[in-house]
């Protein structure tokens, strides 16, 4: 019997990732309401009810909106995969990250309620809960991340501008440092310490890098680069969409080339005569950052 799936926010970026990456899949059928009923919410509880897992892909107040009425419905509420940021670091939520820990895929599969990650989030904890996990990291380690982004992780506006050629070739934001998706590092990192977090955003359309620079001098038992690789090694071994790399000398890295994909590549850069580091997680903001992760948590959820 095909799993019902009704997306909330379909006419969305990620909404419409999501749709794309389902349709034609065997065992699934897609549930739509009209355009005029979306916004209504006596049509959206019958929605509800007759699905088997809704994906809100909806602002954060109307997420929190929307699983107001799951938790209404009771014995009757479908399983819900939230896209947006609401509830990421909210009780009762299991956080769909499969690759965090062991066991989070189980965690991921049981779950009524998932929370998908952000997509800066996703690289910020692909890099650093591997090293807190093995100690390489203290967690009350200071650290600073950045990250680039296309601009397609904006929303309409963003896109607007940057197609119609009246954004600017690249530009930091949230220079007050209070980003939403800290909240989501912080609490799944391993780190007790708030890291500094600067997001910015590229005149390219999809594809993500997020950077830690690392004293490695100033690291518990002093690693090497070979440490720090081995680290990552250890523990997305069996992981399908995760392969980390060993880097040295004068190289570079853009973040395009995993576009369309669910993949992440961890990329190690040392300089070892300087004891520096640069730890660099690179893919699809599009991919494992939004859709690409809400359609690999859903499969956990049914199973396949």
């Amino acid at each position: 019997m095909a799993a019902t799936i009704f997306i909330d926010g379909e006419a969305g970026t990620t909404g419409l990732q999501i749709r794309e990456k389902l349709e034609g899949r065997s065992g699934i059928e897609l549930v739509s309401i009209s355009a005029e009923a979306r916004k209504d919410p006596a049509a959206k509880r019958k929605v509800y009810e007759d699905v088997d897992v809704v994906i809100l892909c909806l602002p954060d107040e109307a997420a929190k909106e929307a699983a107001k009425l799951v938790d209404a419905l009771g014995d009757r509420a479908p399983r819900v995969i939230d896209a947006s940021s609401a509830h990421r670091v909210a009780p009762g939520w299991t956080y769909g990250f499969p690759e965090l820990a062991a066991g989070q895929g189980e965690a991921v599969a049981k779950a009524r309620k998932v929370t998908n990650p952000g997509c800066h989030a996703t690289g910020a904890i692909a890099l650093l809960r591997p090293l807190t996990q093995a100690g390489l990291l203290p967690a009350n380690a200071r650290v600073s991340i950045g990250s680039v982004s296309g601009y397609s992780g904006g929303g309409k506006s963003m896109i607007e501008a940057y197609e119609s050629g009246k954004a600017p070739a690249f530009e930091l934001y949230a220079l007050g440092l209070e980003h939403k998706h800290l909240p989501e590092i912080e609490l799944y990192s391993g780190l007790s310490e708030r890291p500094i977090f600067v997001p910015s955003v590229g005149n390219f359309r999809q594809g993500m890098l997020v950077s830690i620079p690392l004293h490695l001098e100033a690291l518990p038992g002093k690693p090497t680069l070979a440490d720090i690789k081995a680290a990552y090694d250890g523990h997305y071994r069996g992981q399908a969409h995760f392969k980390a790399f060993a880097d040295a000398g004068n190289a570079r890295i853009e973040p395009e080339s995993l576009n369309g994909t669910n993949d992440i590549e961890i990329h190690v850069f040392a300089n070892e005569s300087r004891r520096h580091a640069v730890v660099v997680a690179k893919f699809d903001n599009l991919g494992k950052g939004a859709s690409g992760a809400a359609v690999q948590n859903l499969m956990l959820m049914l199973g396949r």
